[in-house]
């Protein structure tokens, strides 16, 4: 209806070009302009002055011939006063443009390994925008921003990678694992050695508890006995703690076995303990009838004969204490007392 009377209306952000009989005459800006058309003047063209993107994939191989796909995106716009430049002198601006950019893509990102390409988007991108800006400003565009938007190996390239990361991160996660179990078996052995340290200390105040236990039994039986020595006593005491322990081993439940010396060498030093106790253990006897006879009253044990101590069935530790004992004060002035100990 404007061109049959003769007006035209452009609308913002886009340029009208108009010929006159097929030759450029003007740029008519955003507004109402007289269009002439009986005198020769017609609507040659519309161009946008807004900002468009184009969305370019290209394949080219890195460094280390790893084949990627680069994902890049073009921002662009006609200039104003360029518009007739960018409407004769291109007739296929988005084919230009893609050309310009697999040029520099495929000439610059041979050059990096694909880890390289990763680490150096803005430098490819840079260079992508620097040579579409020398070469679309003379067709009266400008390239407002050139974006490097993804690099895409191959699946199998990808899948290497992923594995490769996941091995490092695994291998820090056992170190740190590792590092963990290596500061908990520090603290569990500082505690043991605090332990043992600790147990150490009672036992050393057990045994001295036990001396100065055997020390005061020693001092008493000898004052209390006169005529023994300190050896006679603890040689008493050790006896009594002798018959105390196989008694407990005996009435234990759980006590199942006792532990005696074995093989060749064993069995001949228990023989010779035995032929030597049975010698040592007559002589202990005879000793012992000798001092029951004197000391004991024979109607204390009837019409029977005394009784006399299983010496022979005693280790030879013992058998020396017995006749150790036989030949002191303690069995002239106690012998009752010690016949009952034996027995």
């Amino acid at each position: 209806m404007g061109q049959a009377c003769g007006c035209i209306q452009v609308e913002q952000s886009k340029v009208v070009i108009r010929e006159h009989f097929g030759k450029y005459d003007a740029v008519l800006e955003p507004g109402c302009h007289c269009m002439p058309w009986c005198l020769g003047y017609k609507v040659s063209g519309k161009l946008s002055l807004r900002v468009q993107q184009l969305d370019i994939k290209c394949e080219t191989k890195t460094k280390d011939n790893v084949f990627v796909n680069v994902v890049a995106s073009i921002q662009y716009r006609a200039l104003a006063e360029k518009a007739a430049d960018a409407y004769y002198k291109l007739s296929n601006t988005k084919a230009q443009i893609q050309a310009y950019v697999f040029d520099v893509i495929r000439a610059s990102v041979p050059k990096l390994s694909l880890d390289a390409a990763f680490e150096q988007k803005n430098e490819i991108a840079k260079a992508v925008e620097d040579e579409l800006e020398k070469a679309m400003s003379a067709y009266g565009f400008e390239i407002v921003q050139t974006l490097i938007v993804d690099i895409e190996p191959d699946t199998h390239v990808k899948k290497a990678m992923n594995e490769i990361n996941a091995a490092a991160r695994q291998r820090v996660a056992a170190s740190e694992k590792a590092e963990g179990v290596k500061i908990l078996q520090i603290k569990r052995a500082e505690g043991e050695a605090e332990s043992k340290y600790l147990s150490g200390i009672g036992i050393a105040r057990q045994r001295q508890a036990i001396v100065d236990g055997l020390r005061d039994s020693v001092l008493g039986f000898s004052e209390n006995v006169p005529g023994t020595s300190a050896k006679d006593v603890l040689d008493m005491v050790l006896l009594t703690q002798y018959f105390d322990t196989m008694k407990e081993i005996g009435a234990s439940s759980k006590s199942s076995s006792v532990f005696i010396p074995h093989g060749p060498g064993a069995v001949r030093d228990i023989a010779s303990q035995i032929r030597g106790g049975l010698l040592q253990g007559n002589s202990a006897n005879q000793r012992f009838s000798g001092c029951m006879e004197t000391c004991v009253p024979a109607n204390e044990f009837g019409p029977e004969e005394p009784r006399t101590p299983a010496v022979s069935q005693l280790p030879q530790c013992l058998v020396g204490a017995i006749q150790r004992f036989a030949g002191s004060e303690i069995v002239r002035r106690s012998a009752g007392h010690v016949y009952g100990q034996v027995m």
